[in-house]
């Protein structure tokens, strides 16, 4: 293994949250965060076998209140629990991504013992990169990558979100009045935003497109996707569309632009689901109206994939899949909404969960037709 060399400033500055310049200054055009967290008080030696994360996060970044922030709520539990210390890198674009990967596998100081990769974008560099390190442990969530070195976290999010879907099935065929909205029977609509149209958020759709049929084959599901993760206007426009349209329900699966989701519920009295993290608690403003959430335990992901490297368990060549039956992915209910919910409405979505785990529902990973 490379020698771990930490300066006095190195060691104070961790803990400072004092970002290292000379990991940031070679990529992108200068703005890509990095930030350095320690389990070590200002002042205090950290030993020479403290286990080294570094953390590189999808293209949203920190604070999304959704998939980043999920990884970080991860390594941040990992560190509590384990005294590690880890660094954060936060890409612009695509090209920073590689440059980011290469940069912290040659790194010695510090010596990462670990990289997480957060999300698919980051598969096809990480390809190329792992074979050109093969003495680095990598983890990627939300893609494979066939590599000794690699650990691959996927997620069967069709699972979670077929339960989105049953939810939104029940209640648009239901009239409700929860919180500030109402739902329209008449109309049976639900609507599905998507992020980057790919068959990672395909297999969203298609499971949440399978639970509204489960629940009424008449429902009427639309669905368009974003472009990006990030845009927050267009996400409103097409959820605004969908609710004009008479959708009940939205749900998205579109990053941090789902908030757009969330302000066009608000604008039109409808609801929404939301995604990877339980978003009326991290967009406490918009609980009002979000039905529940489909969420992805990316920090579970990053917390075993942590801990199995501070254990001497790294599982690297495996893919390591999260469904239901393992808590990888789950529908939680909003913080103010969910009292509200019917009780026959939380008993079927609880049936179907127990039909998934035991194989006696099959939920698609393509949408049909």
């Amino acid at each position: 293994m490379r020698p771990k060399r930490y300066s006095r400033r190195e060691l104070l500055g961790a803990t400072a949250g004092i970002g290292i310049a000379g990991l940031a200054g070679c990529i992108g055009d200068g703005n890509s965060a990095t930030e350095t967290e320690t389990a070590a008080s200002a002042g205090e030696q950290i030993g020479e076998d403290t286990t080294q994360v570094g953390m590189i996060y999808a293209l949203a970044g920190l604070d999304d209140r959704s998939f980043n922030d999920a990884a970080n709520r991860g390594i941040q539990r990992a560190r509590l629990d384990y005294g590690i210390s880890f660094s954060n890198h936060e890409p612009d674009t695509a090209k920073d991504i590689s440059a980011l990967q290469r940069q912290l596998a040659r790194s010695e100081t510090p010596a990462y013992d670990l990289l997480c990769c957060i999300g698919f974008v980051q598969q096809e560099s990480l390809g190329t990169i792992a074979s050109e390190y093969p003495d680095q442990k990598f983890m990627i969530v939300d893609a494979t990558v066939d590599a000794e070195n690699v650990a691959s976290y996927v997620f069967k999010e069709h699972e979670g979100s077929f339960q989105a879907g049953h939810l939104a099935g029940q209640l648009t065929s239901r009239e409700i009045t929860l919180g500030t909205g109402t739902t329209n029977p008449e109309e049976r609509t639900v609507g599905f935003v998507g992020g980057v149209e790919n068959d990672l958020i395909k297999r969203f759709e298609a499971g949440y497109r399978a639970g509204v049929s489960y629940a009424d084959s008449e429902v009427t599901v639309r669905s368009s996707y974003v472009g990006n993760f990030a845009d927050v206007q267009t996400a409103f426009d097409i959820a605004q569309g969908m609710y004009d349209d008479g959708a009940d329900i939205v749900y998205h699966a579109a990053g941090g632009a789902g908030l757009g989701v969330f302000q066009a519920a608000q604008a039109a009295n409808r609801y929404a689901i939301g995604v990877d993290a339980d978003q009326s608690r991290s967009n406490p403003r918009y609980a009002d109206v979000i039905l529940a959430s489909m969420v992805k335990r990316v920090d579970n992901a990053i917390y075993s994939a942590t801990s199995n490297v501070v254990d001497g368990g790294f599982q690297g060549g495996s893919i390591i899949p999260l469904g239901l039956e393992s808590d990888g992915v789950d529908l939680v209910y909003g913080t103010s909404l969910e009292p509200a919910i019917p009780k026959a409405v939380k008993t079927a979505i609880q049936t179907s969960r127990e039909e998934i785990v035991a194989g006696r529902i099959t939920v698609p990973t393509e949408v049909e037709g």
